[in-house]
C-alpha cells in the first residue's frame, strides 16, 4: 500500500518509463557489482593468482541472490556501501569471501558499473528517439503539400507547408542523433585501475609483472562487453563523461521544447493539436478548453533538463587531486533524475507526433487572410506583362493595400485587397487570373521536395539503420 506521507519522486511516480528507472535501480547496479567482481577474479585466476575454480563457481552461483536487508545492516555499520556488499555477497559466496575485491578499490565496481548503466540508459534514449524520428517522418510525408503560412518574428512570412514546417523538428532530433552516436562511440569503462589509478596494487599481487596486469584489465574488460578504457584515471573515472552524457541529453530536451512550443502555438490558432482523449477535461472551471497538456509537460520537464548538465559541470570542475567524494551523493541524484527527464519527454513526445491533429480547413481561412498581400508582387508583374506601368501599379496597390489593412485591424474585417483589386480598372488585365495567381500551392517553392530529398538522404539511412528499435509507442501515463 502506498505511503502517502512521505515525498516521493514524480520522475518515478508520473513520468519515467519502468524500463528508464530499472536502469538505475539498485538491482541493476548491485547486479553488475557482482558481474565485476566474478569477471576480476575470473581474470585473476587464469593469470596465475592463487584463486581456485570453485570460488569463481561459487561467485557465480549466488551472483542473482542479492540479500538487501543484509547488505543494508552491514551498510549501517560501516559506513560503506561497496564493503557492507562484499559482506553480504561472502555471507552466501563462504569459500570466495578472501578472494572477493581482490586489489580492487570501491571505484573498479562502482565507476565501471556506473559508466555501463550510463550507457545502457543512453541504449534507451536513443531507441526512444529514433521512434520519435520515425513518426515525425510519417506526418512530414503525409502533410508534404499542405501548405501553410510560415511565420518570422511571429508574424506572418511567406508560405511554407505543414510538412517542411516538420522536417524542422526532424532535423533538430537529427542532430541529437549524430551527438548521440558520436558519444555512445567514446563511452570508455574506467577498467583495473586500483586506488589512485597506478595499478599499484595488481603490480604487487603480480609480482611486478606489468604486462600481467595490462592483460588482467583487458581481460575484465572483455568479460563486460567492452574494449575501451580510459588510458589513465584517478580513483574515479572522468567527471567530465557525466557533462558530456547531460549535454546531450539536454540538446535532446532543448529540441523537444522547441517542437512543444510550436505545437502550443499552432494549437492556440486552432491549426493543429496534440491529442486530446474523450473524457480528457482540459480545466476544472472552464468546460470547453482542449489545454496542450502534454506539449505543456515536455517544456516543463525540458526546462529541468537544461538545468542539469551545469550541475555536472560544476562536479568536474572540483574533483581534487586523484579524487573527492563530494561528487557521490550528487551523482546519485543528478545523473539517473537526467535520464528519466529525457527519457519522460521522449515518451510524450512520441505520444504527441503519433497522433497530431491537422485541421486543414482553418489553415486555408488563415492563408486566405495573409496571401493577398503576399501576391501583390505577382500582381503587378501579371499587369505589367500586359503593358501597365509598374510604378503606377505599385503605388495603387500600395494605397488599397492600406485600405484593407484598415479594414482589417480598424473595422475588424476581413481583408478584402482582392475585392478591391477587382473594383480598380487599372488592374482588369488579371481579373480573370486572380484565382489561378493567388493558388496557395504556388507560392510554397520546393517545400515538398525538400521535405521528400530530406527524409530519403538524411533520415532513411538512419531509421533503416535502426529498423529493429522501430514500432514503440508514446506512453502517458497521467
Amino acid at each position: 500500500m502506498a505511503d502517502y506521507s512521505m515525498y516521493i519522486n514524480p520522475l518515478s511516480t508520473r513520468y519515467g518509463s519502468k524500463e528508464m528507472q530499472h536502469a538505475f535501480s539498485d538491482e541493476k547496479r548491485f547486479k553488475l557489482w557482482r558481474k565485476l567482481w566474478i569477471a576480476l577474479a575470473e581474470s585473476e585466476m587464469e593469470l596465475g593468482l592463487n584463486i581456485t575454480q570453485e570460488q569463481v563457481d561459487e561467485l557465480k552461483q549466488y551472483a542473482e541472490d542479492i540479500d538487501y536487508e543484509l547488505a543494508g545492516k552491514f551498510e549501517r555499520e560501516v559506513r560503506h556501501d561497496v564493503m557492507a556488499h562484499v559482506h553480504a555477497y561472502g555471507a552466501y559466496a563462504k569459500k570466495a569471501m578472501p578472494i572477493i575485491h581482490l586489489g580492487a578499490t570501491s571505484c573498479f565496481v562502482d565507476c565501471n558499473a556506473e559508466a555501463i548503466m550510463l550507457n545502457d540508459a543512453l541504449d534507451i534514449v536513443l531507441k526512444k528517439l529514433v521512434n520519435v524520428m520515425e513518426k515525425l517522418k510519417k506526418f512530414a510525408l503525409t502533410y508534404k503539400d499542405v501548405p501553410t503560412l510560415g511565420f518570422t518574428h511571429l508574424q506572418p512570412a511567406q508560405l511554407t507547408t505543414v510538412g517542411k514546417r516538420a522536417t524542422l523538428w526532424l532535423q533538430d532530433l537529427e542532430m541529437d542523433y549524430e551527438n548521440l552516436m558520436c558519444l555512445k562511440s567514446h563511452i570508455k569503462l574506467r577498467g583495473v585501475k586500483g586506488t589512485t589509478g597506478t595499478q599499484a596494487s595488481f603490480l604487487e599481487l603480480f609480482d611486478g609483472d606489468e604486462n600481467k596486469v595490462k592483460e588482467l584489465e583487458k581481460r575484465v574488460v572483455a568479460k563486460l562487453g567492452y574494449e575501451k578504457v580510459y588510458g589513465v584515471t584517478g580513483q574515479t573515472y572522468p567527471r567530465k563523461l557525466d557533462y558530456n552524457i547531460l549535454s546531450v541529453l539536454s540538446q535532446i530536451a532543448q529540441s523537444a521544447y522547441k517542437f512543444s512550443n510550436d505545437i502550443r502555438i499552432l494549437q492556440n490558432m486552432k491549426e493543429i493539436e496534440e491529442p486530446f482523449e474523450k473524457k480528457q477535461i482540459g480545466s476544472s472551471a472552464m468546460a470547453y478548453k482542449r489545454n496542450p497538456m502534454r506539449s505543456e509537460r515536455i517544456g516543463a520537464l525540458a526546462r529541468y533538463m537544461l538545468s542539469l548538465p551545469m550541475n555536472s559541470a560544476i562536479t568536474a570542475s572540483t574533483q581534487w587531486f586523484e579524487r573527492t567524494l563530494d561528487d557521490s551523493a550528487n551523482r546519485r541524484i543528478v545523473n539517473a533524475q537526467a535520464f528519466l527527464t529525457v527519457d519522460a519527454i521522449l515518451n510524450i513526445y512520441m505520444n504527441v507526433a503519433d497522433n497530431l491533429v491537422v485541421y486543414e480547413k482553418v489553415i486555408e481561412k488563415h492563408i486566405r487572410a495573409e496571401l493577398p498581400f503576399m501576391a501583390t508582387e505577382n500582381i503587378i508583374m501579371a499587369c505589367v506583362k500586359a503593358g501597365g506601368n509598374r510604378q503606377v501599379l505599385h503605388e495603387r496597390i500600395r494605397v488599397l493595400s492600406m485600405e484593407a489593412g484598415k479594414n482589417v485591424k480598424v473595422e475588424g474585417g476581413d481583408n478584402n485587397l482582392i475585392e478591391l483589386i477587382k473594383q480598380d480598372e487599372l488592374f482588369t488585365a488579371v481579373w480573370d487570373s486572380l484565382d489561378e495567381i493567388l493558388d496557395a500551392k504556388k507560392f510554397i517553392g520546393r517545400a515538398p521536395s525538400q521535405v521528400v530529398e530530406f527524409i530519403s538522404n538524411e533520415i532513411e539511412p538512419i531509421l533503416s539503420k535502426h529498423a529493429d528499435l522501430l514500432g514503440e509507442k508514446g506512453d502517458v501515463k497521467i
